[in-house]
């Protein structure tokens, strides 16, 4: 239990850290923001962008991570920003990592973890 707080605390830590960088449009900041969703309870952390471009709604998720079987899984990262070597840098080993973006028959030429597929 102790390693999930721990890794609960470090990705809403890397996650905060990214918003904190400021508007993803300094053009237009107030037509687009991002959110931080955090939920401890399912170990699910997520960071969206949403706004608008002209008439259409955008909405997008930029990072999703999932914590099970004591590992980090990185569910979806859209973004060129190194989040998952900033998780390496705050202690979290590769082999509790697991890049669940691409398809799981590459995990094992990752060099992060390689689970079983759930």
């Amino acid at each position: 239990m102790e390693k999930i707080q721990k890794y609960q605390r470090i990705i809403k830590e890397v996650l905060t850290n990214y918003n904190a960088q400021g508007p993803i449009d300094p053009v237009h900041p107030e037509r687009r923001e991002i959110r931080l969703v955090f939920d401890d309870e399912h170990a699910r952390y997520q960071l969206l962008r949403l706004g608008w471009r002209g008439i259409h709604n955008y909405f997008a998720v930029i990072f999703h991570f999932e914590i099970m079987d004591e590992k980090i899984w990185v569910q979806r990262n859209m973004s060129d920003y190194d989040i998952v070597g900033e998780i390496e840098d705050k202690g979290v080993p590769k082999e509790d990592i697991v890049l669940a973006f691409l398809a799981p028959e590459t995990w094992q030429h990752s060099g992060y973890a390689a689970p079983a597929y759930p």
